[in-house]
């Protein structure tokens, strides 16, 4: 009988032993999950073409190489020049051999093939994720009094706020999508307009309404820079502005 309830004993004591071990080991604290930042695509090489001072002359070589099933667009340079960019091949190679094609049909004459490591994206490792962020801003100020025409070839054609957007971040290295409403879907949140950067796009809605249906760059100090109504340039405005503030919708980050 006395053996007997040593042996009880001593399992008891070593159940408590294990129970003690299993306690401190097996107990994980939850982990809250972490949100991701998500990426753009970064764009390949490109094909820049046209030399033009009157911003029309761009748009039309725009609209005659998106008839082609290219997707184009123009910008205003440094030297004061509107130029237009298409495509997206992998390859150097690739690039250059459609546009000595275009070149053939007489549609496009001299050309230049813009690389992957000629984009400010590229330079962000070394210099710092602000450069990249000044970069955007400093192209979205190049559109300041410029006449958008994106789809059409006269000052009665409507702005495109999406297009100036999408424009200025392929431009820096940035495949930002096309419409304003699949640019507001991939961004990551800003959740608060004091957490705003350079660079992040701002998102309203038209008046009355409760989607997304216009966009601008932001340029820091409550300001963004946006091809806002038809007949007029693309100009600066406020957040804080009534019309603005009251159709605010959000804000998004790619950075």
């Amino acid at each position: 009988m006395k053996n007997n309830r040593e042996k009880l004993f001593i399992l008891f004591i070593i159940s408590l032993l294990i129970l003690s071990c299993a306690s401190r080991t097996t107990h994980v604290r939850p982990v809250e999950p972490v949100s991701q930042k998500k990426s753009l695509e970064l764009m390949g090489y490109t094909i820049q073409a046209g030399a033009f001072a009157q911003v029309e002359n761009a748009v039309r070589l725009t609209e005659t190489l998106k008839a082609r099933g290219l997707d184009s667009t123009y910008f205003k340079d440094a030297d004061g020049l509107f130029k237009v960019r298409f495509g997206n091949y992998p390859t150097k190679e690739m690039a250059r051999q459609k546009a000595q094609n275009l070149k053939e049909a007489g549609i496009i004459q001299e050309f230049y093939i813009v690389r992957p490591e000629d984009y400010a994206v590229a330079g962000q490792k070394r210099y710092g994720g602000n450069y990249l962020r000044e970069a955007l801003v400093k192209t979205a100020q190049d559109f300041i009094g410029v006449r958008y025409l994106w789809g059409g070839t006269s000052s009665e054609t409507g702005f495109d706020c999406s297009g100036l957007t999408m424009t200025v971040y392929q431009l820096n290295g940035l495949n930002l999508p096309r419409k304003s409403t699949r640019q507001f879907e991939v961004g990551s949140p800003v959740v608060n307009i004091r957490q705003l950067q350079k660079g992040d796009l701002v998102f309203f809605a038209s008046k009355g309404k409760n989607k997304v249906s216009h966009v601008g760059v932001y340029i820091g100090d409550g300001e963004f820079i946006h091809a806002s109504s038809r007949g007029k340039k693309i100009r600066i405005d406020s957040l804080s502005a009534k019309s603005f503030s009251q159709r605010y919708m959000g804000a998004r980050t790619y950075l």
